[in-house]
């Protein structure tokens, strides 16, 4: 099959495999689905990882970072495939800077077609580390258009991946083991997360602490607002740990830009807390970290990359220290979509006019493709689909893209009886997701982000409901 044409997706396909159409969209938020799921005693979990490492050469993040050279650790894929309560729920979380648009639904129906279910119950994630693939179809469309640059995702690359998942995944389903209990615990992760944004007393940004920074004055400067807790959510068949499932926010890159392939600190301790638990399946997923970075504890040098790893290790394992079994009485999956408009202050025609002009800098041409393929995306009204699976009194939550932490805390006030687990950076398409109250502030996020400010109120709106269990959440055995 030509692998442009195997890539091709219109907007009749996609509200086809979107949990919305556009008749239940109103003032763009679609009300939560409770569908009855049938009871069941009969819970299986099938574990799944693939290779997603990209071939030398390869674009990293988007084609304007060096691509890739070398390759310091491979990239994952690894998810779950969970039977027995409905059709089944597939989770998955990719080691990769981002899924976005019609990328992302490319991945979420190559898993349903897989596991036999609908593209509504699955949600596939990136840990978004930079040295890795940034993958938006939709804009490697654009750019490959100019005939002069470099790709966004190559096109045979990611078909092959989306074979590899399909093989995970059918493997997966076919070697299944009872699930009996769930458990949830956190612990406090130390001298990792600090808040990006610094704000001045007139209320607007003043600098952007980043990810590294060697500013004296960084590290000097408070954490500021962040969500210190590591949470973790595992499944069992009897005390036997068949996953844990790890949630942190933080922007996951110790340094970047040298070409050379890595999962970073946060890949790199789950792969070692996989290597001590080898029979567990271990995954991580960046909770609203989108406003969250390591700036303030990290200097960008080589030798802290290492220092962060351990430092997430421990936070793992001390959360993990924290779990207690308790049996499966209750589980249920709802899904939300939003239909975000577009940040007023792009213009497509103009961006294009910018993404045209050779004697621009190559990311000056390349990010803005990213931005045209949201506005057509809007302009086609393909919503953004929202998930959450409740598990007894635990929830967990999927959100898109780059949110602010303040979404992830506002979910966790939202349901103060409930274990609330978020990851976020889903279907990258929004891009940044800010505050209503971060838009005046200013900044880099900002000045980035997808939508418009009315994102928040839908949102939180959609958040709130999807946390919204009642006493009426299907029964398990």
């Amino acid at each position: 099959m030509n692998p442009a044409k195997a890539l091709q997706l219109d907007r009749r396909q996609f509200l086809a495999a979107s949990t919305a159409t556009a008749a239940t969209i109103a003032g763009g938020l679609r009300p939560s689905s409770a569908l009855a799921e049938p009871s069941s005693g009969n819970l299986h979990l099938g574990t799944f990882r693939f290779d997603v490492t990209p071939p030398m050469g390869h674009s990293l993040c988007g084609g304007w970072i060096t691509p890739a050279t070398a390759v310091d650790d491979p990239l994952e894929a690894i998810g779950y495939v969970l039977l027995g309560s409905g059709k089944p729920v597939v989770v998955c979380v990719v080691d990769w800077t981002g899924l976005l648009n019609s990328a992302h639904l490319r991945w979420r129906q190559a898993l349903a077609e897989a596991a036999g279910t609908t593209v509504d119950r699955v949600t596939v994630h990136c840990v978004h580390q930079h040295n890795a693939p940034f993958a938006c179809l939709d804009a490697e469309e654009i750019v490959e258009a100019q005939g002069d640059l470099p790709h966004i995702i190559e096109r045979d690359f990611f078909l092959r991946c989306l074979d590899a998942a399909r093989g995970a995944v059918r493997q997966a389903v076919q070697q299944t083991t009872p699930v009996t209990h769930v458990a949830h615990g956190e612990a406090k992760v130390d001298k990792v997360a600090s808040n990006r944004r610094i704000i001045g007393p007139d209320g607007k940004l003043v600098s952007q602490r980043g990810s590294s920074s060697k500013n004296p004055e960084h590290h000097a400067l408070p954490e500021g607002l962040i969500d210190p807790m590591l949470k973790t959510v595992a499944f069992y068949n009897g005390d036997r740990k068949l996953a844990a499932c790890h949630y942190y926010a933080c922007h996951p890159m110790s340094y970047y830009g040298d070409g050379r392939v890595s999962a970073d600190f946060c890949g790199l301790a789950r792969r070692e807390r996989q290597r001590q638990e080898p029979d567990c399946t271990h995954l991580y997923f960046n909770g609203c970290g989108g406003n969250i970075g390591a700036g303030k504890y990290n200097d960008g040098s080589k030798a802290m990359r290492p220092v962060l790893t351990e430092r997430m290790l421990a936070g793992i394992v001390a959360s993990e220290e924290t779990l207690e079994r308790q049996p499966i009485e209750s589980l249920r999956w709802d899904t939300h979509d939003i239909l975000p408009p577009v940040n007023p202050r792009f213009d497509a025609e103009a961006l294009l006019r910018q993404i045209h002009d050779r004697d621009q800098r190559v990311v000056n041409r390349n990010r803005p493709s990213y931005t045209v393929a949201w506005i057509r995306r809007m302009n086609a009204r393909l919503p953004i689909a929202l998930s959450s699976m409740h598990i007894n009194d635990i929830s967990l939550l999927h959100l898109p893209s780059e949110c602010f932490v303040e979404y992830q805390l506002r979910a966790q006030q939202a349901a103060p009886d409930r274990f609330v687990a978020c990851a976020a950076y889903s279907d990258g398409g929004p891009w940044y997701i800010p505050t209503a109250e971060a838009y005046p502030q200013g900044g880099y996020a900002v000045s980035v982000a997808h939508c418009a400010p009315q994102v928040d109120p839908m949102l939180s709106g959609a958040i709130r409901k999807l946390l919204s269990v009642d006493e009426a959440a299907p029964r398990v055995g």
